[in-house]
């Protein structure tokens, strides 16, 4: 089985931070969302990556490629985005006839998917949601096939949203689908849909069935971020939250908190649901529910719901904040 992530989203939501890298890297819980989809699928024994890459593109090919050197990995340029269609479309040379799972580069979720894998048919992950419109959305039958797939209804008939994970059996077929709709510039809100395709192959008559997601986290912007952020920490062990204590001996822990390699805290309460990036630097300050990046230093700050980026600069500050990297903000 091949997997495709598509990661060629610009992110404008989440800026200033996808000012100077790619959504797919902006950490939560401690690691970027690309690395907790690739180590959950790495986890269930896949090895075969097509990533498709756009904005700062650069950037993803060389964390994937030093993180996770044992993977057999591809990765192609949308330079002319125009939808996840073209995206899965795009990957078609190196699937060939192949089984295919399609994870969408900024989603974390809750799925065995080892048991999704074992399944017969194609199949597509969904949540039934309170307001779908903003999602791709399908309709079963009362056999659990899927009739209609359609993106971002007006007018919903269903509340079954599609989570951005999909089990393809029949690629050759959705590869098809995908070319008919873009030689033929068949487009749903002037882009290029994965639906579309999928639609296409349900009027061939493929049968698609669906699968539960448990629970799916939203990466968009700052508030749903660090939401995301406090879920995905209060996983961590018993263990893990004793070797933070123990070496900070200065500084008050709150759990859940996530602290990175190398970092230097000291006269300080951090937590609870707080991340910080490596090599930090950390003296005489209060954070609470904050993302902390790599290399920021921090002296004298009381943060509250912020995420300050990688290599930023922040003395004598008290503010919630949604700063970039290499930011300086000196109030002292």
């Amino acid at each position: 089985m091949k997997v495709i992530i598509p990661a060629a989203g610009i992110g404008s939501r989440l800026r200033p931070h996808t000012n100077t890298q790619p959504k797919a890297l902006v950490p939560v819980a401690g690691k970027p969302i690309l690395a907790h989809i690739v180590d959950e699928l790495i986890r269930i024994g896949l090895k075969d990556f097509i990533i498709v890459v756009g904005y700062l593109g650069d950037k993803i090919e060389q964390f994937i490629t030093e993180k996770y050197p044992d993977i057999n990995v591809n990765f192609i340029v949308q330079q002319n985005k125009q939808g996840t269609g073209q995206a899965i479309w795009m990957a078609r040379d190196f699937v060939g006839d192949d089984e295919l799972l399609i994870v969408l580069g900024d989603t974390i979720f809750d799925v065995d998917l080892s048991q999704v894998l074992t399944t017969d048919y194609s199949s597509i992950g969904i949540k039934r949601v309170d307001d779908p419109r903003s999602f791709g959305v399908v309709d079963v039958d009362k056999d659990g096939y899927i009739t209609k797939v359609i993106e971002k209804p007006k007018i919903p008939k269903s509340n079954m949203a599609i989570v951005g994970l999909y089990k393809i059996k029949e690629s050759k077929l959705l590869f098809e689908m995908l070319e008919y709709n873009i030689n033929h510039q068949i487009q749903t809100h002037n882009e290029f849909h994965l639906t579309d395709g999928i639609m296409g192959m349900i009027e061939k008559g493929i049968k698609i069935t669906t699968f539960p997601v448990e629970n799916w986290y939203d990466c968009g912007n700052k508030d749903t971020l660090l939401e995301t952020n406090a879920v995905l920490l209060k996983r961590y062990s018993e263990k893990a939250k004793a070797a933070i204590e123990m070496e900070f001996e200065d500084t008050i822990i709150i759990q859940p908190v996530r602290i990175a390699d190398n970092c230097k805290i000291s006269n300080s309460i951090i937590g609870p649901n707080v991340s910080i990036g490596e090599n930090a630097i950390i003296n005489r300050s209060i954070i609470e529910d904050s993302i902390i990046g790599s290399y920021s230093h921090l002296e004298n700050s009381v943060l509250h719901h912020s995420v300050v980026g990688s290599d930023a600069l922040l003395k004598g500050l008290k503010q919630s904040l949604n700063i970039g990297d290499s930011t300086e903000i000196d109030f002292t």
